[in-house]
């Protein structure tokens, strides 16, 4: 076996996987290259569970969440796979343990009198770029496909929009060189392209306007450039400092249009579809966690089908 080093293997490995995917998640994986495997691995040949035990200790005392270092430790083992397959290094199976967090992270979103306090706002105080916050609050979009929405994708005679794309910065390392680009592509996951229905009041909102616009222009400008979704969240912290909303991630608009169709009782399918989630699982951990009350509800309602 002729070994090779983790930095040898990355550089071979990079050019075989970059036409398999998508150019920002490319982009990811030599981020995560850069700033994380490379200046720890780089110049071993070997990857023993142990070594990979103590970066992911060291990882979590910098801050990073257990979500984030899972997914460096995604790249890593591709890349180990790579030069397994290649014969270049040996295979290590590692079986890694985290500390276990009790806490349970409350998902952000807003209560049900602020998610009404911004629609009604932009409702009355209407602009373009007020009325992308009314989408992704009414259709659970997120910044990135809000950014890239056109006209076309609203059907007023369907009563539908239609998620094709979504925009990003991606961050490019290209040897030395390191920049950003901004990208239009398919959205996350084929599930992500996805046809939700509006709401009456969003429909009364963009009827009359899809009569004036050109079906070319991007939503949020009205116009042929899109705007970028790091422009878009200052615009968004603006407006919600004026209306004096406690501080939420744009993401959390997406969480909150979901927390109030579980509410609402709709069931679970059709939520993950409408969110364009992958699997119904990536729904149910994120925000189907059922109070005391309707825990006891459900056993109520078992114990009434045994006729008790």
């Amino acid at each position: 076996m002729n070994n090779k080093t983790i930095r040898e293997i990355a550089v071979a490995w990079k050019e075989y996987k970059r036409p398999y995917v998508k150019q920002s998640t490319m982009a990811a994986y030599l981020l995560i290259l850069e700033n994380h495997l490379l200046p720890a691995f780089g110049e071993n040949d070997s990857l023993p569970e142990q070594s990979v035990q103590s970066f992911v200790l060291e990882k979590i005392e910098c801050g990073l969440s257990v979500k984030s270092i899972k997914d460096i430790l995604i790249v890593l083992k591709m890349v180990m796979k790579f030069g397994v397959k290649n014969e270049w290094m040996n295979y290590y199976e590692w079986d890694i343990k985290y500390p276990t967090n009790t806490e349970n992270k409350k998902l952000e979103v807003l209560s049900v009198s602020n998610h009404r306090k911004i629609l009604n706002h932009i409702q009355s105080h209407f602009t373009f770029t007020g009325l992308g916050i009314y989408i992704s609050l009414s259709t659970g979009l997120r910044i990135g496909e809000i950014c890239a929405l056109k006209w076309n994708d609203i059907n007023i005679t369907e009563g539908t929009i239609t998620v094709r794309r979504t925009i990003e910065r991606i961050y490019l390392v290209e040897g030395e060189k390191k920049h950003t680009e901004l990208v239009i592509s398919s959205p996350k996951t084929k599930n992500s392209c996805r046809e939700i229905p509006m709401s009456k009041e969003l429909l009364a909102i963009v009827k009359p306007l899809k009569k004036i616009v050109n079906d070319d222009f991007y939503v949020l400008t009205n116009d042929e450039h899109p705007t970028e979704p790091r422009t878009y969240r200052n615009y968004y912290n603006g407006l919600m400092e004026k209306l004096s909303i406690p501080r939420l991630k744009y993401h959390g608009l997406r969480h909150s249009f979901a927390t109030r169709c579980i509410e609402a009782g709709c069931d679970y399918k059709t939520v993950s579809v409408l969110l364009g989630h992958s699997n119904i699982s990536t729904t149910l951990n994120l925000y189907v966690h059922p109070n005391m009350e309707q825990k006891k509800r459900c056993i109520t309602k078992m114990f009434k089908s045994l006729g008790k």
